[in-house]
């Protein structure tokens, strides 16, 4: 039998007005014709609750675009779950954030790119900084939860101690240090993106001192870009055993990134109950336990505390979601991820591809 999931990110929307390079969401974006209706949402929402779902992230994309999100936030507490919305917080406005006070929103996660204007702007792709920090006042005014989230890669991470003091000054309760990972449009634009080891280091240091500094007052959480590790991170404390991700058309994954992973088919909600696909279904059923392994995973002492690492960077960087991540260092093809570490340096304006309208554009 396997374990009950405590968390549903349901993935509203993949419309959205930035166009990071190192964004989550998949190449093949969904377009908002084939984006489930607020009732099949709300089915869903009911339905991860009876499974036992605690934590709901409403996300996207920007789930702001939906006009329907403050129905389906206050549908979510009827069914008493805890819900974070994870925005931009481009187009949070006063109103809009009343209604979600009203309804039962009770968390508010908005991202920003940069404790530097210019360049926050230039990674965004539009203007956005203003509208970011108007968000943030009014959720501080309203009484949400607030966590401030950022994704850290080359451009950015020698900012790192004043992105923390930005995050602070916004009033977070909470933020959010993510290095980027690196599947989707994260290994499209990696070479762009890539930290170098000194810089790795620095923001280590950074991060310690600043953990130290904010005790009591801000929560940080500094997660380390695993190419630089000599073991992989666990996948959300194993595949199929906490998470749930519900793409904009439906589609159940056990994380954001296994679209990514084409040798496995993934159901959705229009054709199946939440709890037949998390108990039943053939992808989340692929890398449950051990038998899939092989060496060395296979009978490795680590296996059970990284599981073989990320199944969607394996199949990235292998073409194979059953070997191991390669970022780990018992395995041969750890160098993989070597050779990727000396790749030539590019400036961030540089990458090769961006996120922009909802669809991939060369520029």
């Amino acid at each position: 039998m396997p374990d009950i999931p405590t968390t549903l990110l349901a993935e509203l929307t993949h419309r959205c007005p930035l166009h990071c390079p190192y964004c989550s969401n998949p190449l093949e974006l969904i377009r908002a014709e084939s984006e489930l209706a607020t009732d099949d949402w709300k089915r869903v929402f009911s339905e991860a609750r009876a499974l036992g779902v605690l934590q709901l992230g409403l996300s996207g994309g920007e789930p702001l675009l939906r006009k329907d999100l403050e129905e389906l936030a206050a549908h979510a507490r009827t069914e008493g779950l805890y819900s974070t919305l994870v925005t931009s917080g481009l187009g949070l406005t006063r109103a809009r954030a009343e209604r979600l006070k009203e309804g039962g929103l009770e968390h508010i996660q908005i991202s920003i790119q940069d404790s530097d204007p210019e360049v926050a702007e230039r990674i965004a792709g539009v203007r956005s900084v203003k509208h970011k920090q108007a968000a943030a006042a009014i959720v501080r005014e309203l009484g949400f939860a607030f966590t401030v989230n950022v994704v850290l890669h080359r451009a950015n991470l020698d900012r790192l101690a004043e992105i923390i003091d930005l995050a602070a000054d916004l009033g977070a309760d909470r933020v959010e240090l993510a290095n980027t990972q690196y599947y989707g449009w994260g290994l499209r634009n990696r070479a762009s993106l890539m930290p170098t080891r000194e810089q790795v280091e620095r923001s280590r240091e950074t991060a310690e001192r600043a953990i130290q500094r904010y005790r009591g007052r801000m929560q940080i959480t500094y997660v380390l870009p695993d190419y630089y590790e000599l073991y992989p991170k666990p996948c959300y404390g194993g595949w199929g055993k906490l998470y749930l991700v519900v793409t904009p058309n439906g589609m159940v994954l056990p994380c954001h990134g296994a679209t990514g992973i084409t040798t496995l088919r993934f159901d959705d909600v229009r054709s199946h109950s939440l709890a037949w696909i998390w108990r039943e279904s053939e992808a989340f059923q692929a890398f449950r336990g051990d038998s899939w392994m092989k060496e060395p995973c296979r009978t490795c002492p680590r296996k059970t505390v990284d599981f073989g690492g990320c199944r969607c960077q394996a199949f990235a960087l292998t073409g194979d979601a059953a070997n191991t991540d390669p970022v780990c260092t018992l395995t041969p093809l750890r160098r993989i991820v070597d050779e990727a570490l000396t790749e030539p340096s590019e400036e961030m304006h540089e990458y090769s591809y961006r996120y922009v309208a909802g669809e991939p554009q060369q520029v």
